[in-house]
């Protein structure tokens, strides 16, 4: 079975990867906080555009997830097993993939801004916030795809802190051009997207330099392999039809606020912002599981695998408490702070309490989340997915149906999807990770 890790050494291993790790998924959702809170003090409207268009734009970058998500166990598992060189290779060939759907998508994205903001059927002032933030926006998709491959990359050959580099710098760039071309120039919501863009590219001129040497370290081509992409292609396919589903989901969740009014959409965004940024940080231990995992079955080491993930769910569940904690404690002051409304604050602080408490729940599904990818149990994921929308579909309709609005109907809303939708997911992923199936998926590559 290989060397059989000491629990210590588990810990020890956990720690090194995911302490860089919460610092760079941290770092990663502060663009979008600091978009927030620079917009949420030009005014309502702007916010409430803020909030459409960036549902649009995580959807489209969340969908293709894949390309850091298939990639770090496929390279895990090739450093494990001591092919460096291939590692390098299938991590490479994630590098082009996303290039090429990135331009791809940027393209498509940016004549299509108007009509996907249209579908969310928002006040017209609104939609016209949205359009410009997201048509602009769309030029930095294809960097955003790519610093998503690269950092599988490095995580898959147990590497969080590179990472952790590249984000931090890249977040503190993307709050000082934003501040210049938002006030400094003047140019509202659009200087906002701008200075992101410029950001997301220095970002990837960064990885590009990190890549080259890695590559050169192990004699890897830095060509694209048709092997290596069609097996990147293969499990992304069934994480692709799994993250479907959890955007599905969000975007219902954002049309249903927006029934609600604008001012309700604007408290909404403040608040899914609030958990985005929690789950990245929360999913740092989920990071951790997926180059852990990965690695370990690489190696045929099976206890170290039940060691990760015994020891990332208690870590997990108590991660939660000390965030959902953070978050209760500030729920009074959150809005004042994001927008300076204090008619906002009231409204919204009833849905933060709530997502507060749910905070224990989602750190135990974000890590087994990330252990089943790491395991490449992908199509497990993909077909639960589907039956975890399946059951929050009837909640929100049933919020709805109520036709309850201000703070009640927000605190419904939130309690649904923190509540119900989570909890279905943690039902189902936990199922699966009593037995012992999932150990022998394929990571594809």
């Amino acid at each position: 079975m290989g060397t059989q890790a000491a629990p210590a050494g588990v810990n020890r291993d956990i720690v090194h990867l995911a302490v860089p790790a919460l610092g760079a998924l941290v770092a990663e959702p502060l663009f979008l906080l600091v978009d927030a809170a620079m917009v949420g003090h030009l005014g309502v409207t702007p916010l409430a555009g803020l909030g459409i268009a960036s549902a649009i734009l995580q959807t489209i970058v969340g969908l293709m997830v894949f390309l850091a998500y298939a990639t770090t166990p496929a390279v895990a598992r090739r450093f494990g097993a001591g092919d460096h060189r291939g590692a390098v290779s299938i991590g490479v060939d994630g590098l082009w993939l996303a290039l090429g759907i990135g331009a791809v998508l940027a393209v498509a994205g940016w004549f299509a801004a108007p009509w996907l903001v249209g579908l969310f059927a928002p006040a017209p002032e609104v939609a016209a916030e949205a359009s410009i933030y997201l048509g602009i926006s769309m030029a930095g998709l294809p960097a955003m795809l790519i610093v998503f491959a690269a950092t599988g990359l490095l995580r898959g050959m147990q590497n969080t802190m590179t990472p952790l580099w590249v984000a931090g710098i890249g977040f503190a760039a993307n709050a000082g051009l934003n501040w210049v071309f938002m006030y400094g120039l003047g140019l509202g919501i659009a200087g906002s997207a701008i200075g992101t863009i410029i950001a997301q590219w220095g970002m990837v001129a960064v990885y590009a330099v990190v890549v080259f040497r890695l590559a050169r370290r192990h004699q890897a081509s830095l060509r694209p392999h048709r092997a290596g992409m069609r097996g990147s292609a293969r499990a992304g396919g069934w994480l692709f039809v799994r993250t479907v589903s959890l955007r599905v989901a969000m975007l219902l969740t954002v049309a249903a606020a927006t029934m609600l009014g604008t001012e309700e959409l604007a408290g909404y965004q403040v608040v899914f912002t609030l958990f985005s940024t929690a789950a990245f940080a929360l999913d740092a231990l989920a990071i951790a599981a997926q180059a852990l995992i990965g690695k370990y079955l690489g190696a045929h080491d099976v206890l170290a695998v039940r060691a990760v993930l015994r020891r990332t769910l208690q870590w997990g569940a108590l991660f939660g408490v000390a965030v959902g904690g953070v978050i209760a404690a500030l729920s009074g002051v959150i809005g004042i702070a994001f927008t300076g409304d204090p008619a906002l604050a009231a409204l919204i602080q009833p849905a933060l309490l709530i997502l507060a408490i749910a905070q224990p729940l989602a750190g135990i599904v974000f890590v087994l989340d990330g252990v089943l990818i790491g395991a490449g149990d992908v199509r497990y994921l993909a077909l639960t997915g589907i039956l975890n929308l399946a059951a929050y579909l009837p909640l929100l309709w049933w919020v709805i149906a109520g036709g309850v609005g201000g703070a009640s109907g927000l605190a419904w809303l939130s309690a649904a999807f923190f509540g119900g939708y989570l909890s279905a997911r943690a039902i189902t992923l936990g199922l699966r990770a009593r037995g012992i199936r999932w150990q022998g998926a394929d990571a594809g590559g």
